[in-house]
């Protein structure tokens, strides 16, 4: 795989101040989301003096941990889910074709890398870009495609899949 073929998308960037002797030392850090827009997804946060590290650093971290997420179809969710992490909240419904990715801020940069194409979702609780999107990663790692449910029930999909008429 090449290098190109990843998405990175900044999702947050937050200043932070150090009050010593002389005056005020400024760092950044950087919430990062790298995929590449087929169900891969790496998230990671990093700090720095100068916000451009910060970002790079980020990017580089968020390469070295790349999940894989089930996607319906290459473009929505398999099933209606709901994640939670610390005070962050989300839900998120599979949608019919043509409906956009209809969520907020650190949700949709999430399902922009990821390859989503038509989801709605929900951000509850807190409105913290971190939380936000480690509950949202949790929800999509906690979703199961029709394949591995076959596997688990030693059935063929087309039995679990039902027949839209």
């Amino acid at each position: 795989m090449q290098k190109d073929d990843f998405i990175e998308k900044l999702v947050h960037v937050n200043r932070i101040t150090k009050v010593v002797k002389g005056g005020r030392r400024f760092g950044f850090s950087a919430l990062v989301v790298v995929g590449n827009q087929n169900g891969k997804i790496g998230v990671a946060h990093a700090k720095a003096k100068q916000v451009p590290d910060a970002i790079k650093k980020a990017n580089e971290l968020a390469r070295r941990n790349l999940i894989q997420i089930p996607l319906r179809e290459g473009r929505t969710i398999h099933h209606d889910i709901y994640g939670k992490d610390g005070a962050g909240k989300i839900k998120m419904r599979a949608a019919p074709k043509g409906t956009g990715i209809i969520a907020g801020g650190p949700v949709r940069s999430v399902c922009e890398v990821l390859g989503i194409r038509d989801v709605v979702a929900k951000s509850l609780g807190t409105a913290n870009p971190h939380n936000v999107i480690r509950a949202c990663i949790k929800a999509l790692k906690g979703q199961t495609s029709p394949k591995q449910i076959s596997i688990i029930r030693n059935k063929k999909i087309s039995e679990i899949i039902e027949k839209r008429g």
